[in-house]
């Protein structure tokens, strides 16, 4: 076909539309990653209380839970491998992330076998765990990063707080199981549950930043919920713990419970916005195809009926139309009955859009970069300095408190100073 300005319109509509396909096909591979991170939070907390019992409780609970986790586990390789099918389409990010994953996935039997034999402490089936979740997570925070549409990617950065903040409500079920379930909440302990519960705020500020209002609602009325109103009570008992005192084991029922109840409800709410991702990723594609038939009639009316170019020369160079405007036309006197302006109308339409596109993604994923800065700079005091996650955190938000500036602020000071 004869090289035309409204044939490359075309097939730019048609790239689009592609874009938009693999857009849905990621969204659905999110949601199955968000699944496989609820399942084994679900069979990290019954390992915490299967340890912490010495393999009295929770042992048939924890059989179930592991029998769901790997029927999740199947979907979710049969999807990185569709992913990996068109791995032309991704980047070297995403590619080694899903290997980190499967790395992870391929050590589980070995970690849920050790646990079986209690071979390990509460705490490092824990950190075992939450080692395969930091990779699913990262792995999200990746294909967050990687969408081309702008209300896609609010959704996605809102799924990947909601996410990362149920991830660390996860944590905190776990640990707190430890410290009932052993009566004792020693000042490390104590002070891990402490760094959870201010974290999980941190990423829930931001999931309300970027979630729809109907969300923005249903959050508010999870955390009035009795599990909610409980679990704080429960929170003090364990932050506020004297290191010689002991506390009441058969708190760690109640504990767990009203944990859970607030992680299904977080999860409620996760699969809603994944429904929502699908839902509009489909309506996206829909709304392309039917420019993608417009844009064929105009190509094949312009084949039909070739349009004069005196009229395209004289709106492209139009003297009054600022460098800064190229992208722009300014109208000429005349009907412009030649066909010429439909093309220039197209082009100019798509021009404008996709500028708006590329102002509408930076907002959204500049929190998904800050918060990259953000662990990147953390990990540069933990390593520096040997500090632990809570503790080089906390002098983070210290320095962001004392000299009144972001805590991303303070976090590209470090990296620049490094």
């Amino acid at each position: 076909m004869p090289l035309s300005v409204p044939y490359i319109v075309f097939v730019a509509k048609q790239l689009e539309i592609q874009e938009l396909k693999r857009l849905k096909a990621r969204s659905n591979l999110v949601g199955v990653i968000g699944h496989m991170i609820h399942v084994l939070q679900s069979e990290r907390g019954a390992s915490s209380l299967y340890l912490a019992s010495s393999g009295k409780r929770f042992a048939a609970t924890r059989q179930e839970l592991i029998a769901e986790s790997e029927t999740v586990e199947d979907s979710l390789r049969n999807k990185i491998e569709a992913e990996l099918d068109y791995s032309a389409h991704s980047n070297a990010r995403i590619i080694s992330l899903m290997a980190w994953v499967l790395l992870g996935l391929d050590a589980l039997p070995e970690l849920r076998n050790r646990v079986t034999q209690q071979q390990l402490s509460g705490s490092e089936s824990v950190t075992a765990f939450s080692r395969l979740i930091a990779g699913l997570i990262s792995l999200i925070f990746e294909l967050a990063n990687a969408a081309v549409d702008p209300g896609t990617t609010r959704l996605l950065v809102a799924l990947f707080n909601l996410i990362e903040g149920k991830e660390l409500a996860g944590q905190e079920r776990a640990m707190g199981a430890l410290a009932f379930g052993s009566g004792r909440c020693d000042p490390p302990l104590r002070q891990r549950i402490s760094h959870l519960i201010d974290a999980q705020q941190r990423n829930f500020r931001i999931f309300l930043e970027f979630a729809e209002e109907p969300m923005q609602t249903q959050w508010n009325n999870t955390e009035e919920m009795p599990c909610a109103v409980e679990l704080q009570c429960l929170r003090a008992m364990l932050t506020r713990a004297e290191a010689n005192i002991s506390i009441d084991p058969n708190l760690s029922d109640r504990w767990f419970d009203s944990c859970s109840e607030r992680i299904t409800a977080i999860w409620s709410m996760q699969r809603e916005i994944v429904g929502r991702l699908q839902t509009g990723c489909a309506a996206l594609i829909t709304a392309a195809e039917k420019e993608l038939l417009d844009s064929e009639g105009l190509l094949q009316a312009l084949r039909e009926s070739p349009p004069a170019r005196t009229d395209a020369i004289e709106r492209f160079f139009d003297p009054e139309l600022p460098v800064e405007q190229s992208l722009g036309f300014g109208q000429v006197s005349g009907t412009g009955q030649d066909g010429s302006h439909a093309v220039i109308d197209l082009l100019q339409a798509q021009s404008l859009r996709l500028e708006k596109v590329e102002v509408e993604l930076e907002k959204a994923k500049r929190t998904l970069n800050e918060r990259k800065i953000i662990e990147r700079a953390k990990g540069l005091l933990m390593a520096r300095y040997d500090l632990s996650e809570d503790e080089a955190y906390k002098k983070m938000r210290t320095a962001s408190m004392d000299k009144n500036i972001r805590l991303a602020d303070v976090a590209e000071s470090i990296l620049s100073l490094s």
